[in-house]
């Protein structure tokens, strides 16, 4: 049944090279001139005047006039711009942002809105650097303000980027179309001409002429007018000082429901007619949310309204355009017959992080894109603070482990980048925004709060946001902030700590040994592709030193003990008293502790002894540790796995699916080579072991978030390693679910698993994928997309936004792990095409489909394919952490797997 399904992947490559972008919407024009008119120069005698990627600065944006009409029957648009600019050189050429634009008309006005000049002006295009530069005939004198007038238009852009078109089908299955913008980082260009960088901040007014059928929304509240031919124009208010990439509007046939805020913004959340019924709970959430950070900034949102929207098609998780954020599906919608309590969660954090952003990166925006941290990372951090604060049952700060292992899992490979690093061109930014800027800027961010002290933290960057609104920061501005700090009685030169954080890459490994009454210490940089024996490991360490803001408790007080590291080794007075030490108390700090010596032995027996004595923070993070010292050739395979022995009698799910999480990835790895008796010795291992957890799970939405989180977890793996009870479960689950022609939904928490086992059989796929086209729920759509690539058959109903999430549920697949790979090698270009060089549906795929490869031959492999495609993989920081990760792959399979294969012998016996 399989091989037969998995010739229908070609479809995929035929609808994917369909729906390229067409040759005219990247298409650079050369400027027009009305009829009868000449211009007073030749453009051709007139060479471009700016070499740079960075524009000039000499010309500075005050504000905005943007008018445009799309047509969503032509899927074009046309428009204007006038922006008032601020002239501090004289000069004769403005230089500015403009990508596949047809530009046909410029000109430039005096302060009376009189012509400069009678021609229309020569408009020069760098197509690489995306610029264009526009001549006067008359010099622009310094200390003066003009007007640039440009008239241009487009194609509505395929893809995900600028001014873009989406659909979506009604449940009468007719097409509806609507156009959306994504500009962040530096595709406003492709809606107008701009001054496409963040410090560039100025006013906008926008107008947008349509048709009745529809609405527009942009950053501002509206007033409507009717003008010729039955249109109307919305005419949106000035906006406040703002970078454009958070510039947006739509034009589209939505519902909305609304609600205010208790100091009066309105708020409004926007989708589908037909799912405005999910909209509820993303309302409830945006206004608490609103009136949380409002109390927390203490700052008042600065707009009179904040519209939430769902768009149909949308490749990142949602985008923090200033009083219009854009969201995919998943990311606001909420139904409750199928949406689980982790989508719930998911929605609830995507709507903290970006209205998190309405202070940090919109009010207070970072200089360039080398700092995006100081936007994603706070708003990634504030995603967790926001969401315990409002709705403490989702248990959000569970989740924060999470986010903080996997920075620790890339940033110990040799192919990370520090926190703040270079980037120019729009690949580079792009490329940007990834696991560096978001989990670990939340995590250096948790560590700081947590030894500056919540009181300390939050006033400062109050302090940091008041000062700085409406304008941009650097990291050092943050420091200065935050700098009134008091430690051990002496003023701490915070910008010196967090330098060693934010301008150098990795992580620090904190090795601790007990002599007698001391704690021995000795920090190095952590890296799990070369072993301390490896003849470069001196080299990749040196240089590398971190001010460690260390966290420590005994058995012989409940105090939490601080200690600030700022050399290579360093000792702590603990006593002779103390029989055990927990280094990196909760987690707080970002650092990977190593106990030398019987310091792992003295940790497994008080698991074994006493788990309850450290928190779940602390167990979780024990285990998390053991791993990837195994990884990094520190710790014996063996140690590790006899740590989590303990986990039979752990009560808490964080640590329950940690030790969990490690055993599956071990699975998933062996199972991949084919390694039959050891796939088979540790899958029943797994299920022997943790059978009194599968066991006692009930196959419905019962009890708190944490235990449906485990449910959910647990029985997903115990299906996919055979568990015949489980099986019975889901599919008895499935057979209910079809005989009541869907109206019967699986609880929402184990829908993925039931999906899954019910897709296995051909009446069983072929009915879910019915329901895949249908389904008005995203939430639905997405665990039946999880079921139907569990058996690798493919479909030219999956929409463009989903093909990335489907290639890595394929790749995840034993089987399918080749096969996902081959088809990202045969359609790379047309993927880069779709989702652009640099973002992070590229990473993803790069990353995602070779993930679990662990052979010398797959490495081999990739090196060649990445040799093929040498000057776009040059740009790609993702292909160099792939090989990273799958030599990590190589090395642990060759030093781990006979000793995973003795213990599991002796564990069986």
């Amino acid at each position: 049944m399989v091989s037969v399904r998995l010739l229908v992947l070609f479809l995929l490559s035929v609808s994917l090279l369909g729906s390229q972008p067409t040759q005219s919407s990247q298409q650079v024009s050369s400027p027009a001139h009305p009829a009868g008119e000449q211009s007073p120069l030749d453009p051709s005698s007139l060479s471009f005047p700016w070499s740079r990627l960075r524009l000039p600065r000499y010309i500075i944006p005050l504000h905005y006039h943007l008018f445009l009409h799309p047509n969503l029957t032509s899927l074009s648009f046309t428009g204007s711009v006038q922006i008032q600019i601020d002239v501090q050189n004289n000069t004769n050429w403005v230089v500015l942002h403009s990508k596949g634009l047809h530009i046909s008309k410029a000109t430039i006005l005096d302060q009376n809105l009189a012509h400069l000049s009678d021609q229309v002006l020569p408009v020069l295009h760098n197509p690489s650097h995306e610029q264009i530069g526009i001549f006067s005939p008359r010099v622009l004198s310094s200390g003066q303000k003009y007007f640039l007038y440009i008239e241009f238009e487009a194609e509505l852009a395929e893809g995900f980027y600028g001014f873009y078109k989406s659909t979506y089908r009604t449940s009468q299955g007719e097409t509806r179309t609507l156009a959306s913008t994504h500009f962040e980082p530096t595709s406003a260009r492709m809606a107008f001409p701009c001054f496409d960088e963040p410090n560039f901040k100025a006013n906008f007014s926008v107008r947008i002429r349509r048709s009745q059928e529809y609405i527009s929304l942009s950053n501002m509240p509206v007033k409507t007018v009717e003008v010729n031919g039955g249109l109307l124009e919305d005419q949106f208010a000035e906006s406040v000082k703002m970078s454009t990439y958070l510039v947006a509007f739509v034009i589209c046939d939505f519902k909305s429901v609304t609600g205010t805020t208790s100091s009066g913004v309105q708020v409004s959340i926007y989708a589908a007619p037909e799912k405005w019924q999910q909209t509820h709970y993303a309302l409830e959430v945006a206004v608490k949310m609103l009136d949380f950070y409002e109390d927390y900034f203490n700052i008042r949102y600065p707009l009179p309204k904040q519209d939430l929207i769902a768009i149909p098609d949308f490749q990142s998780g949602a985008m923090e355009n200033w009083g219009l954020t854009t969201y995919r599906e998943t990311s606001l919608l909420f139904d409750p017959l199928t949406s689980s309590v982790s989508d719930k969660l998911w929605v609830t954090m995507v709507i903290g992080h970006e209205l998190a952003h309405q202070w940090f990166g919109n009010l207070v925006t970072m200089e360039w894109w080398n700092d995006i941290w100081l936007n994603e990372g706070f708003a990634r951090y504030m995603e967790y603070i926001s969401v315990e604060a409002t709705y403490p049952d989702l248990k959000v700060e569970e989740y924060l482990l999470h986010t903080c292992f996997a920075a620790v899992g890339l940033d110990s490979l040799n192919s990370s980048r520090p926190i703040s690093s270079p980037a120019e061109n729009p690949t580079q930014i792009k490329e940007m925004f990834d696991t560096v800027s978001y989990d670990k800027g939340a995590c250096v961010l948790h560590m700081l709060r947590h030894f500056l002290t919540d009181e300390v933290f939050q006033s400062g960057i109050v302090r940091y946001l008041r000062k700085y609104s409406y304008k941009n920061a650097h990291n050092q501005d943050l420091w200065d902030s935050l700098a009134n700090y008091l430690f051990a009685g002496e003023h701490l030169d915070l910008t010196a700590m967090m330098n060693t954080w934010t301008l150098q890459k990795g992580i620090p490994l904190v090795t601790v040994t007990r002599k007698g009454p001391r704690l021995l210490l000795r920090q190095d940089r952590f890296l799990r592709t070369v072993m301390p024996s490896d003849p470069l490991w001196s080299s990749l360490q040196k240089g590398f030193l971190w001010q460690i803001p260390l966290t420590y408790k005994t058995d012989v007080s409940g105090t939490i003990h601080r200690h600030l590291m700022t050399s290579p080794t360093d000792s702590i007075h603990i006593g002779e008293e103390a029989s055990w030490v927990k280094v990196n108390t909760d987690m707080t700090g970002f650092y990977v502790v190593h106990y030398e010596e019987s310091g792992w032995d003295v940790m497994t027996k008080l698991l074994r002894e006493n788990y309850t004595a450290l928190s779940y923070k602390d167990r979780t993070q024990l285990i998390h540790n053991a791993f990837q010292l195994v990884t990094a050739g520190h710790l014996p395979l063996n140690k590790a796995l006899d740590l989590i022995g303990y986990l039979k009698r752990e009560t808490h799910t964080v640590p329950l699916l940690k030790g969990l999480g490690y055993l599956e990835a071990f699975y998933h790895i062996i199972e991949k080579r084919d390694e039959l008796d050891l796939t088979q010795n540790l899958g029943m291992y797994i299920l022997q072991f943790f059978r009194a957890v599968i066991d006692q799970q009930t196959w419905s939405d019962s009890g708190s978030v944490s235990e449906r989180r485990l449910r959910s977890e647990v029985l997903s793996l115990a299906c996919h390693l055979d568990y015949p009870p489980c099986l019975e479960r889901a599919r008895q689950r499935f057979k209910d679910w079809l005989q009541s022609n869907g109206t019967l939904n699986p609880p929402t928490d184990v829908a993925e698993t039931v999906f899954s086992v019910g897709a296995q059989d051909d009446h069983g796929w072929a009915s879910l994928l019915n329901t895949y086209k249908t389904s008005l729920s995203a939430a639905q759509k997405h665990k039946i997309l999880f079921a139907l690539t569990s058996i690798l058959y493919y479909s030219t109903v999956i929409r463009s936004q989903d093909l990335s999430s489907l290639i890595l549920m394929v790749a995840r697949n034993s089987r399918g792990c080749n096969l996902a790979w081959n088809f990202v090698k045969k359609n790379w270009d047309t993927l880069v095409q779709k989702f652009q060089l640099g973002s992070f549906c590229i990473r993803n795929i790069i990353i995602g489909t070779t993930g679990q490869f662990s052979s010398q031959e797959e490495l081999n492999e990739m090196q060649l394919f990445f040799e093929s495609i040498k000057e776009q993989a040059s740009q790609l920081r993702a292909t160099q952490v792939a090989l990273d990760n799958v030599q990590k792959n190589v090395r642990w399979v060759q030093r781990n797997l006979e000793t995973l294969r003795s213990w599991l012998n002796e564990q069986m016996q």
